[in-house]
This record gives structure tokens, sequence and C-alpha cells, in this order.
């Protein structure tokens, strides 16, 4: 389900979004990872109630949000106004960059990227600073987790749950967000009255 939302919808929480008697912002951990995190959100990703990286952001205070818009141009000036040496990006590999498993500390920046797949695609195509940079393997999952979107295969992973697999293989740090992630699937789909047939 395509959800878009207003921000500060009626009976919505101004903060997380979700339907204020399922809210979960009452106990949200807060994350300090030592690996510097760039999020880059396409702009009709920011307007989605159930877009991860608004919940990521919350519990990883340093989080640094960037938006992309159908003008390239901003978002790029703002990533280049970074230091990008030891950057990784946060995406499947392909043909020309495949993905890979980092050395230990090789990572200094991860970069992810919030949409829909073929948004993001496209924002890596427009962005020439991400498509410079290598891109990090996560490794493969006995069982996937209950997911708000239906993925395009068993290997896509939200925004929120690509990130606590990439800080439990950089750092042995994600189990806080998986958890969050978990918590904030049921929260969305009790909201819609349908968490019994989802976990099923």
């Amino acid at each position: 389900m395509r959800s878009y939302t207003e921000s500060g919808a009626p009976g919505r929480c101004p903060r997380c979004w979700v339907k204020l008697e399922h809210c979960i912002c009452a106990g949200l951990p807060s994350v300090a990872p030592r690996t510097r995190l760039i999020g880059v959100r396409h702009l009709r990703e920011s307007y989605k109630s159930t877009g991860t990286l608004r919940i990521a952001a919350l519990a990883v205070p340093a989080l640094e949000l960037l938006e992309f818009s159908d003008d390239p141009e901003p978002t790029e000036k703002a990533l280049a106004k970074h230091d990008l040496g030891g950057a990784w990006l946060l995406f499947p590999g392909d043909e020309t960059t495949p993905a890979r498993t980092p050395g230990p500390g090789e990572v200094k920046t991860l970069v992810l990227l919030d949409g829909t797949w073929r948004q993001t695609r496209k924002m890596v195509k427009k962005l020439p600073s991400l498509l410079a940079l290598p891109r990090l393997a996560l490794p493969e999952k006995a069982a996937p987790p209950v997911r708000l979107r239906e993925s395009p295969s068993e290997d896509s992973r939200s925004t929120l749950e690509a990130l606590a697999d990439a800080l439990e293989l950089l750092e042995g740090a994600g189990a806080e967000l998986t958890a969050l992630h978990a918590r904030y699937v049921e929260a969305v789909f009790r909201a819609r009255g349908v968490w019994d047939l989802k976990r099923d």
C-alpha cells in the first residue's frame, strides 16, 4: 500500500506519523553509531506514512537527511560539501559496481537511499557523487521479517531494515534498530487492523 500523508495530519503523531493510539515514540532507542550516516530521500517518499528513513532519523539523531527532487543539482551540491573519503553506498551492486564486504574500519561514512526501487536507481544515476562510491554487500537473511511493502525480491529491504543490518555488519550494533523496525511494522499494521493477518 502506498500511503501518502500530510505532515501533522489529524489523528497521527507528528513525529512518527503513526496513528496516535499506536504511536511508537515512547521508548524510542537513541543509537549513536561510530559510522557517519547520510540519508538521501526522494521527495515523494517524504510524503509517505510508511517511509522508514523518518523512523531511522528519530532513533539515530546524528543521521543527516538530504532531500532529492526532480532537479538533482541541489542534492549533488550538498553531497559535494561532504568529505566522502571512506564513504560507501548502501545499495545493491550491479555488473559495473558489484557490492562487496568491506575490511575492518574501511567504512567511515554510509550513504542510505530512501524511495522505491525505481526512484533509488534513478537517484544513483543522477548523482555522480553516489555513482562513484563502493557499495556495501549485506549478508543474506535466513528468513525475511514482516514488511510494510511488497518487495521486488527476497533480498530487498526497507531503509530502516537495511540500516540495521548494515550497522550489525559494521559495528555489531544493529539490534536496537532491528527491534524498532519490527515494532514499527507491527504498529502500522495494527493501526490498519490487519496485524493478525500479516503475522500468520
